[in-house]
């Protein structure tokens, strides 16, 4: 079996109905990953497309780039965070793109991969970095070195995790005794820390939200989509697309929120007789809540259940 054959695009039929493809148009996957919606998008114009994929993960790209190499230099690949699409832009020469899909997801290639340190079901180091090489700041050192409070703050509000202050005790009471390096003992220590009633009942893992957080802050995702969000708009040329799928709220709420400020005009507080700001409206919104999988590809890929989908359209100035 290939490195990729399993992969499952979440959303794929969606998400290339509305970015629509057309054979000579310059597109962008803005986090490729093993290259699924890529691959698709390439398939549905006959090869003819321009694509640019970005990724900051080397391990991931690489096995993107094996995939997609039927399609020669119209595949163009980046390692690189999406955030910093507009240099790459700039190297290759392109204008304006006619469409952009970011799956916000972390890959099935990063969970899968004990050694990464993604995942709570299989033991590796804490490490959780989507660019090892990068010389970020593995989620151990966060772990292992971040004050009570700290850990609390950031299990709250990364996480959403409503037993943030129960785990952050935890954990810097089991770190005094040695420091905690593995994906599996710290997953031992967060359930541990969950009420027993609390802990029966729960849908799923008690880790899965301190994972989140954790994963959240080591890769600082949460700045890089709003990065990436306020500059891609003027990137779109009129009647192109941009397609985001979000797997939680907090990154949902920040695609909501960019979408919803660039699809209005004036941005002035409503007593204002006079608008002061000259915010022009730059999007249009073809749904306002978002899209979700359908049942089906939830009961073939689990992992789409959480998965949301929102689409905008630029329009031309002064177009409503």
């Amino acid at each position: 079996m290939d490195a990729y054959s399993d992969h499952i695009p979440v959303m794929i039929d969606e998400v290339m109905h509305w970015i629509d493809p057309k054979p000579g148009g310059f597109y962008m996957d803005a986090t490729l990953g093993l290259g699924g919606h890529a691959a698709r998008l390439m398939e549905m114009t006959g090869g003819r497309a321009h694509l640019l994929g970005l990724d900051r993960d080397r391990q991931a790209l690489d096995k993107a780039g094996k995939r997609l190499a039927e399609y020669g230099e119209n595949v163009q690949l980046a390692h690189t965070s999406f955030q910093h699409f507009p240099s790459v832009l700039r190297e290759l020469g392109w204008d304006l793109l006619d469409g952009v899909v970011a799956d916000l997801g972390v890959s099935s290639l990063q969970l899968d991969s004990p050694e990464r340190g993604f995942s709570f079901l299989h033991d590796g180091p804490l490490d959780m970095r989507m660019d090892p090489g990068s010389g970020g700041e593995p989620a151990s050192n966060i772990v292992n070195g971040a004050s009570y409070e700290r850990l609390r703050q950031l299990l709250w509000d990364y996480g959403e995790e409503p037993m943030a202050g129960r785990i952050a005790r935890a954990i810097i009471a089991a770190r005094e005794n040695a420091r905690i390096e593995s994906t599996l003992e710290l997953a031992r220590i967060v359930a541990a820390a969950y009420p027993a009633k609390r802990r029966a009942l729960a849908r799923n893992h008690p880790a899965t939200k301190t994972f989140q957080a954790l994963r959240l802050e080591v890769n600082q995702e949460l700045r890089e989509v709003e990065n990436f969000l306020e500059r891609v708009v003027d990137y779109l040329r009129p009647g192109a697309r941009i397609a985001v799928i979000s797997f939680h709220s907090l990154e949902d709420r920040i695609v909501k929120r960019a979408f919803r400020k660039e699809s209005t005009g004036c941005l002035c507080p409503r007593d204002y007789p006079i608008c002061q700001c000259g915010h022009e409206k730059k999007l249009r919104l073809p749904f306002r809540k978002p899209l979700i999988p359908g049942e089906e590809e939830m009961r073939a890929n689990s992992r789409s259940r959480s998965a949301k989908l929102r689409v905008a359209e630029r329009i031309a100035g002064g177009d409503e």
